[in-house]
């Protein structure tokens, strides 16, 4: 099984950045607690983090057409990244969209992901804690094929 896990912008300086609001715990520290997930049950999983939108399309595109999911904290891009969105939609993996915060109890801008839409599902506001269980759903899939998240979003055969 191979799971992606996909940063965005800003999250480079998680533990740095408003740790009122997102915690106080680095990227470093979050990629390196969910590869010990990962590799206690035999799952690779592929870490990215950039500030630049075609980064991470560059690595989707090089990686998940045969990835068993997709875990994305888009950052800011999950109100305006149309082309990270389309990227995203081009592939059958089920896809988690993570939050560290509650975006819904923040400013109205950020209540607002055009990601949603293509995604699986969505945790929100359980700081880094939401990547690992979104790893545990993900695991909770293995076995069921590609085309879960169709079949869970109604969207395709």
């Amino acid at each position: 099984m191979k799971i992606l896990v996909i940063h965005g912008p800003n999250l480079n300086m998680l533990g740095r950045r408003e740790p009122e609001v997102y915690g106080s715990v680095t990227l470093d520290e979050i990629n390196a607690i969910l590869q010990e997930r990962a590799a206690a049950v035999g799952v690779t999983l592929l870490t990215v983090q950039s500030n630049h939108e075609g980064a991470l399309i560059d690595f989707l595109q090089a990686e998940g057409w045969d990835a068993d999911g997709i875990i994305i904290n888009p950052g800011a891009l999950t109100h305006y990244g149309l082309a990270l969105r389309d990227a995203l939609a081009m592939l059958k993996a089920p896809i988690i969209e993570v939050h560290l915060s509650n975006v819904y109890r923040r400013e109205p801008f950020r209540h607002t992901s055009v990601i949603a839409p293509v995604a699986t599902g969505q945790i929100a506001g359980l700081g880094w804690r939401g990547y690992l269980l979104a790893i545990e759903w993900l695991l909770g899939t293995r076995g069921q094929g590609p085309g879960t998240r169709d079949q869970a979003l109604g969207t395709r055969d």
